[in-house]
């Protein structure tokens, strides 16, 4: 089925806009710091920070969310990443570029992140995203998470478009299954964390994208 020209972009944050992964590995690390355990190598984390707190803990201390001690340790990170959140966080090259050059366009861009908005709102605003988008929707802003639709239908209802006009760009596979199940376009980000093992060409995505500005080919902007 053919697709209608895109006017909107979603976003994902971290990983797709934002390189937040060394603010993520400090308060990591600033947990096994505590427990007289040595600092894990930011090569070895990033590829987790796609998953937030559960990918953290996870990773440095190898619980899953239900088993017994998960809980605290998951509370204890984000109260830890919360003073960290701003120290090293960066958006990653070409993203100005790509943001200026949709905005030129015409074409209307936003934000969708499982990223509690607790978070996810002194980043954006520190990064110079928001108020620029109008739209920011947090991992708590409605009843449910990416892969679920919801966040991606809730962010095209704010731009006032129908889901097949907006495209949404990922660097995990929930971020596709999102997209699809919303009835969007699904482009994957490449140059963001992945996941362990992940490959992108697998995902259902439309197009694996090399870098930000690799979208405007895609979009057909100029």
């Amino acid at each position: 089925m053919h697709r209608p020209r895109a006017r909107a972009v979603l976003f994902d944050l971290d990983g797709t806009l934002a390189d937040s992964a060394p603010g993520l590995a400090d308060a990591t690390n600033d947990m096994l710091h505590a427990r007289g355990r040595p600092a894990l190598p930011l090569a070895s984390l990033r590829p987790a920070v796609g998953s937030g707190a559960r990918g953290m803990v996870g990773t440095a201390f190898g619980l899953l969310p239900g088993q017994p001690g998960y809980d605290s340790l998951r509370d204890e990170f984000l109260a830890r990443y919360e003073l960290r959140l701003l120290e090293k966080t960066r958006l990653f090259d070409e993203v100005h570029a790509l943001l200026d050059a949709l905005e030129v366009q015409g074409l209307a861009w936003g934000i969708v992140t499982n990223k509690a908005l607790r978070f996810a709102e002194p980043m954006t605003r520190a990064l110079g995203l928001v108020p620029r988008t109008p739209v920011l929707v947090g991992g708590d802003s409605t009843a449910h998470t990416k892969p679920h639709p919801a966040p991606l239908l809730e962010a095209a209802r704010r731009l006032g478009l129908a889901p097949e006009y907006c495209v949404y760009v990922g660097d995990d596979l929930r971020d596709m299954q999102a997209g699809k199940a919303a009835g969007m376009g699904a482009l994957a980000a490449a140059w963001g964390y992945l996941g362990h093992d992940a490959d992108p060409d697998t995902w259902p995505a439309d197009f694996v994208l090399p870098n930000p500005l690799a979208l405007l080919q895609r979009l057909e902007v100029p």
